[in-house]
């Protein structure tokens, strides 16, 4: 059981990372997007829920895992989206006056 348990945390440590990068992109588009309410796009959050389903299926990862687990992902990054895109455009907005 401890190797099991050491290698469910090397692939934690993996995920982290990875989530991190993933975090790093999601803030380049907050500074990227001219107007806040591109940061919520419901057709950009079932193209990407469409892909890792199709992709969950074929690494044999359970859609009742994926789904609920990307989807909770996404209104997470949304919120972090949303609070980078007004930290930004408030400075631009003083940086400009």
């Amino acid at each position: 059981m401890d190797e099991v348990r050491e290698e469910i945390d090397r692939l934690d440590r993996i995920l982290v990372k990875l989530i991190a990068e993933r975090q790093g992109y999601i803030e380049a588009a907050a500074r990227i997007k001219p107007r806040a309410d591109e940061v919520r796009l419901a057709w950009r959050i079932e193209d990407v829920v469409t892909k890792v389903l199709k992709e969950a299926e074929k690494q044999g990862l359970s859609k009742r895992i994926a789904e609920p687990v990307w989807r909770e992902m996404i209104d997470r990054c949304i919120a972090h989206e949303h609070e980078i895109w007004a930290y930004e455009h408030a400075l631009a907005s003083a940086e400009s006056s």
